[in-house]
């Protein structure tokens, strides 16, 4: 099983604080089935800052860490990019790192209170670059909760989602699990990762994730999400499922 979002990094973010943990965390991604992941530690999101050949660097020692001691568990490059206006003036100086190093998909966090007015206009630009942004967590995000339709847009503009599986179970409350459902039943989101930073209040909960998504939606759609995982992080194509407008319901209620 491939997780394509996870702070497992130890030291460089909010995610484990030393060796140990990430020992801890790595055994725990095994143990969960997971055979590979991306680290994807913040970058420029106001607090951390953690360029792409500083990631790449570490997450070479820290994979050989892990032969060291003996565990199945690949890790590969990535990073979590806080939008931001200078952009593209980072990618010039060659401080963002899409999923794998492979130049084709960016994991691009949006501020978890609204969508800024720009960002349609950094999904057009990443596409012109053939880069194509995998937006992380929109069920959180307050902006495409209040606004559903931004959600659409965006996809039909040729950005992709990313849930988080603990949103998935329940574990951000009903509400954000109530519009993850809606999502995945309208086609809008593309990969599920576990945004996983410790083995206590954010753990990996994948195994979980894809078992409610075939419970309540069949073993075929947790296929797709685990198909184009697997797809991604090889650098081949993804599959796009058409995207669905979201209907209205009696009150608004969702």
């Amino acid at each position: 099983m491939i997780d394509l979002h996870c702070h497992i990094l130890p030291g460089v973010d909010d995610g484990p604080i030393n060796y140990l943990e990430f020992i801890e965390m790595a055994n725990n991604a095994v143990r969960e089935g997971i055979t590979q992941l991306v680290a994807s530690p913040h970058h420029l999101n106001g607090q951390y800052e953690n360029n792409k050949n500083e990631i790449i660097k570490y997450v070479g020692e820290c994979n050989d860490y892990l032969i060291k001691e003996n565990i199945p568990l690949v890790i590969h490059p990535g990073q979590e990019l806080r939008i931001h206006h200078e952009i593209f003036h980072s990618l010039e100086k060659n401080e963002i790192l899409t999923v794998g190093d492979w130049n084709k998909n960016l994991l691009l966090e949006l501020p978890s209170g609204w969508v800024p007015d720009y960002t349609l206009d950094v999904v057009h630009e990443l596409l012109l670059k053939g880069i194509t942004p995998i937006i992380v967590h929109p069920e959180r995000n307050k902006g495409f909760m209040d606004n559903h339709h931004l959600l659409y847009q965006f996809v039909e503009n040729g950005a992709l989602m990313q849930l988080t599986a603990g949103s998935i179970i329940g574990q951000f409350g009903k509400k954000i699990k109530s519009f993850s459902e809606r999502i995945i039943e309208h086609q809008l989101s593309h990969f599920i990762a576990s945004d996983a930073h410790n083995n206590h209040t954010r753990n990996f909960f994948l195994q979980a994730a894809y078992g409610k998504i075939t419970e309540t939606y069949g073993i075929h759609q947790t296929f797709y999400f685990k198909e184009n995982a697997e797809n991604l992080i090889k650098g081949l194509n993804i599959t796009i499922e058409k995207p669905l407008l979201f209907r209205k319901k009696i009150l608004g209620i969702f």
